[in-house]
């Protein structure tokens, strides 16, 4: 161009910023400086925004200081944008200065002040100044519910989520995306499925990270066949609404299926990714696929062109130790091309447990109680393979380790959804309100269970205490009282569903599937790793986990 003025340089800038070439649209921007030509509120406000994503906050503020000597600082649209750039960058005191100061503030001002409190932690300051709002749009309240979801306060983002019914606010993608991942985290499947009825009332769109956020509540609550009713309504499916299928479907059992959606995924000419992998892999160890598992870890590089990580090593190793197959894993372990992480040693250990080899699992327990003393799991693993063998000075010394480096035991914690309420339960719990019920049918349960021809499996008590007092310990555990008030609150056919913080032991595993031929109701458990779905007598593991 023979000249150039302020429209030929901003529309140069703007063209880098919004194609993300941040650091291009801020060479220009120095260049037209440099220039002589005079900035104003539009330049500087695109400017801005590639400081914001670039998270240059010196930067912003030499930008802040070129508005300040144009004498444009106070148009609103500008202090928007400042706010939002302090805000992202960390700059708290700047962004409530300008905040403070501001004349003439509007929505986007609040908005930002607010997003900027959440991202830096002040989840307290933002629902202040949220409280504080003169009015407030969808925008406000999409901040504040994400910001809760984000911090993990999933209880504060569903309260909320009612205020804003109560408000006649109509919910975005944004909101109710996070308030699905809310239901998802607090156990609260009626109320994830009343949010799921009120989409399809209000017949909103449901696009990728709705459906996929969808398929993952109700996967795992174990309602397969409302996940795969979702799935079959989007119009629109990514990457990740397969993967979240497909290890939907491992972790509650449906092996057979997982695997035939990952082949119907290729057919539709989805590139896999690594997650897809990871689901795969799973799929196989849920089963003991051993083969199968090697021929898809072979064919990620070889086929697919993506290199495993370390959990998808991780995979394999849990793969071949369920399998009876600890040798390989070790091997495996040995001679990986990257360093082991703990995980891939737990998943031996484990395996070391499962399989009774005691040699193995207590050399692999103590290099994991040196290598990561703070963790309660891989101390409890190698003093449980020291009790199963009866070495009690062992069990003392490990527990000994335990008290000195402050490590303590978490305690198994079983959840159930009654009529929109989670009630929590701990081993030998007796503090709930209907306790006096709960032990009734307790009773009622053993009786039916050695009728069934249930025998406790002491084995599972590693205590040095006499049989009767481990066969007591036993049926309180948490997952047998959460069944129980299970049978007391819920009535046939719905299912009684039950989260459980840790792996069920082998004697509640048992007495679940004894339970629902007795009482003829289906049990869904879901553990640490995987569903149980419980159904006269039979469990879709098919003990296999």
């Amino acid at each position: 161009m023979p000249e150039r003025d302020l429209v030929s340089w901003s529309a140069l800038v703007s063209c880098y910023e919004q194609n993300e070439r941040y650091d291009e649209a801020l060479r220009k921007f120095k260049e037209m400086v440099v220039d002589g030509v005079l900035v104003d509120e539009v330049v500087l406000i695109t400017v801005l925004s590639a400081c914001t994503h670039l998270v240059v906050a010196m930067t912003g503020q030499l930008i802040h200081a070129l508005a300040i000597k144009a004498g444009i600082e106070l148009y609103i649209n500008l202090q928007n944008a400042l706010i939002h750039m302090y805000s992202i960058c960390g700059e708290l005191v700047a962004a409530e200065k300008l905040f403070s100061s501001g004349c003439t503030l509007d929505l986007i001002s609040w908005n930002s002040m607010i997003s900027g409190y959440l991202r830096c932690g002040e989840v307290e300051k933002a629902r202040s100044l949220f409280d504080s709002m003169p009015q407030r749009d969808t925008v406000s309240w999409s901040v504040l519910i994400s910001g809760y979801a984000q911090r993990d306060r999933f209880a504060d983002a569903l309260a909320l989520f009612q205020d804003m019914q109560l408000e006649g606010i109509q919910p975005d993608e944004t909101v109710l995306v996070s308030v699905i991942s809310a239901c998802t985290h607090l156990s609260a499947l009626d109320q994830g499925a009343w949010i799921h009825a009120y989409i399809r009332k209000k017949q909103m769109k449901v696009n990728v990270i709705l459906g996929t956020t969808l398929i993952d509540m109700y996967m795992k609550f174990g309602s397969v066949p409302n996940a795969m009713e979702v799935f079959r309504a989007m119009e629109e499916k990514g990457v990740s609404t397969w993967n979240a299928l497909i290890l939907g479907l491992a972790m509650n059992g449906f092996v057979k299926e997982s695997l035939a959606t990952f082949s119907e995924m290729k057919e539709c000419n989805i590139v896999p990714n690594e997650i897809t992998f990871l689901a795969v892999l799973g799929a196989c160890r849920h089963m003991g696929l051993v083969e199968e598992g090697r021929r898809h870890f072979d064919a990620m590089s070889r086929k697919h062109g993506i290199e495993p990580t370390i959990k998808h090593y991780g995979c394999m190793v849990d793969l071949l130790g369920r399998a009876g197959k600890l040798t390989e894993a070790e091997e495996l372990i040995a001679n990986m091309p990257v360093p082991p992480d703990v995980s891939t040693w737990g998943a031996l250990l484990g395996a070391c447990k499962k399989h009774g080899d005691n040699v193995m699992g207590e050399r692999v327990g103590r290099k994991l109680v040196d290598l990561q003393p703070e963790h309660d799991g891989f101390h409890v693993l190698l003093s449980n393979i020291y009790a199963s063998k009866g070495s009690w000075d062992n069990v003392h010394e490990i527990r000994g380790m335990m008290r000195q480096h402050g490590v303590i035991k978490t305690p198994g914690c079983s959840m159930i959804e009654v009529k929109g309420t989670i009630h929590e339960f701990l081993a030998g719990d007796k503090t709930h309100p209907q306790s006096e019920d709960i032990e009734k049918m307790l009773d009622d349960m053993a009786k039916k269970l050695k009728m069934e021809g249930y025998a406790p499996d002491t084995r599972e008590v590693l205590l040095d205490i006499d049989e009767e007092d481990k066969e007591t310990t036993l049926f309180r555990h948490s997952e047998k009282i959460a069944i129980a008030f299970g049978l007391l609150t819920i009535d046939a056919p719905t299912p009684i569903r039950i989260m459980k913080n840790l792996r069920i032991c082998n004697d509640c595993h048992m007495a679940a599937k004894l339970i629902s031929r007795a009482y003829d109701r289906e049990i869904v458990v879901r553990d640490r790793h995987r569903f149980h779905h419980f159904k006269q007598g039979s469990c879709s593991c098919l003990d296999y986990w």
